[in-house]
């Protein structure tokens, strides 16, 4: 089985079609969306469209805080640009799209795996796991083999053996990286709408649970067009400036 892993698309339709044609070419069979599926993005309706019907077909999604802020609230602790996205993205959301939104859980456990979209330590708080000490924090709290999160936007990969303290292993976008299961693995997937490493390729991974390897890649796609969209709907010209600078 291999699973596609994708986080934070924030309705950016062309890095999302971009990224399942390519896991598809790897022979991905299931996906795992790991939320901020909206915000940023232009495109909301399109790209929920596309992740409900793999929900319906057995694909797993978890809430992100963009995801949250959507349905209701101030937005107080977000910077203007972001919350400018999110009141655009509530204008154009319907009560179906809504109703798929306040169905998503925090988390979700399968078997050895955790999926969650921030911290599994208190997933709703959105606590940013950017460092070994949080990494433990994070492992500690899910008690699984494998942990697999977003938020951050920046791909990333910690490990630990029995009780030692998680350790950074820095991912190579395409290379297999084994992943066996006597260690406790947790993977930062990046974003697939609006990577912030200075490489502006939509990032996502794959678990390869057969061979028990995991690989990161980066995907490049049209952000040409994402921007030009973002402009159009009058969102914020910084959202579109970010495509281009992967910043």
């Amino acid at each position: 089985m291999k699973v596609a892993i994708l986080s934070d698309i924030h309705s950016n339709l062309e890095a999302l079609r971009a990224c399942l044609a390519h896991a598809n070419a790897q022979g991905a069979d299931r996906h795992a969306f790991l939320g901020d599926l909206v915000g940023y993005g232009a495109d909301p309706l399109a790209c929920l469209d596309i992740i409900e019907a793999l929900v319906s077909k057995g694909a797993i999604a978890v809430c992100g805080n963009h995801d949250e802020a959507t349905l209701t609230g101030w937005c107080e602790d977000m910077n203007f640009a972001a919350r400018d996205a999110i009141y655009w993205t509530r204008s154009q959301l319907g009560p179906k799209e809504r109703a798929f939104l306040q169905a998503l859980p925090m988390l979700v456990k399968q078997e050895d795996t955790l999926y969650v979209h921030a911290s599994a330590d208190d997933p709703g708080r959105w606590t940013y796991v950017d460092s070994a000490k949080q990494a433990d924090r994070c492992m500690n709290a899910a008690e699984t083999a494998f942990i697999f999160a977003g938020h951050v936007h920046t791909p990333a990969l910690y490990f630990s053996s029995g009780r030692s303290a998680a350790r950074a292993f820095p991912p190579a976008p395409g290379v297999p990286i084994p992943v066996a299961s006597y260690r406790r693995w947790l993977a930062i997937v990046g974003s697939v709408g609006q990577p912030r490493d200075g490489n502006n390729a939509a990032s996502y991974a794959i678990h390869d649970r057969k061979q028990k390897t995991l690989t990161f890649f980066r995907v490049p796609y049209d952000y040409m067009a994402t921007a030009k969209k973002i402009l159009a709907a009058g969102l914020p010209q910084r959202l579109a400036q970010r495509l281009e600078s992967g910043h």
